[in-house]
């Protein structure tokens, strides 16, 4: 009898937990059956776009060789190192500027002159400081994945609710504890946020940069797969980035409620 209730515990469960997450199937659900009503009715050619099971042959006989997952895991190597550069650069920076607003001014320039010039345009420059090799690829990534970070540091500490400001001038609270108990917890939002979108650049100045350069790289995969005529290929290698790209997202998603939680119960909100 307990093991009965157990399951059913556990079904219920699982029922639960299925009918909250629906919704997040149901569209690309829809779009794969599109998908497939699209190349069963001869619409498109197969080279043009494959069946979905073409796909997922392509997908398997890739994952078994173990060339999906040799190429996936040097992008992630490059995207990490790049991205990890952009946050200690971007976050660092966005908070020396938002906490003295001279050198913001001072800076304000330089910013506006280079934010506006796209990632892939430095890549002749990158590729004659770096050569073809991973430095101008973490060059691309990084510069791609900094702009985002800093904006979003830089806009949470400008932010910061001035009634703490005034009440931290008033209490004469030291600069350093103001600064690491008042002005960073108030931008944590932000910062993770950042974190993000930067993320999502990450990924795309990678495959740009493989694209241009390398010989290896998820990028690359696509355009060996192109210069082929291997659209199943290409596919398999957009909707990796995809669902790779979606997980890291959602580890800094789940990071951003700890640290929300965290600050309001700091706060006492």
């Amino acid at each position: 009898m307990e093991m009965v209730l157990k399951i059913a515990r556990e079904y219920r469960f699982g029922l639960v937990i299925g009918c909250q997450n629906w919704k997040a199937v149901l569209l690309p659900c829809v779009l794969i059956i599109v998908w497939q009503c699209i190349t069963a009715s001869g619409m498109v050619k197969p080279i043009l776009l494959p069946a979905p099971a073409q796909v997922i042959d392509s997908f398997i006989a890739m994952a078994y060789s173990g060339e999906l997952a040799s190429h996936l895991g040097t992008s992630i190597v490059r995207v990490l190192e790049g991205f990890a550069l952009a946050a200690i650069l971007g976050v660092g920076l966005g908070i020396g500027l938002g906490i003295f607003p001279f050198m913001a001014e001072l800076m304000e320039g330089v910013i506006g002159l280079f934010r506006p010039i796209p990632p892939i345009a430095w890549l002749p420059l990158s590729i004659l400081w770096f050569g073809i090799e991973e430095g101008s690829k973490i060059f691309i990534i990084t510069i791609g994945s900094f702009f985002p970070i800093f904006i979003n540091v830089l806009d949470g500490i400008r932010q910061t609710d001035h009634k703490y400001v005034e009440l931290a001038k008033v209490l004469e609270v030291p600069r350093q504890k103001f600064i690491t108990k008042v002005i960073i917890p108030g931008a944590l939002p932000f910062i993770i946020s950042g974190l993000r979108v930067g993320l999502g650049y990450a990924w795309m100045c990678v495959v740009a940069a493989e694209l241009s350069a390398g010989m290896k790289g998820i990028g690359y995969m696509l355009t060996d797969a192109r210069a082929l005529a291997q659209t199943d290929r290409v596919l398999v290698g957009m909707l990796t980035i995809g669902v790779v790209g979606k997980i890291m997202d959602s580890i800094l998603k789940a990071a951003e409620k700890k640290i929300v939680s965290w600050k309001e119960s700091f706060t006492g909100v």
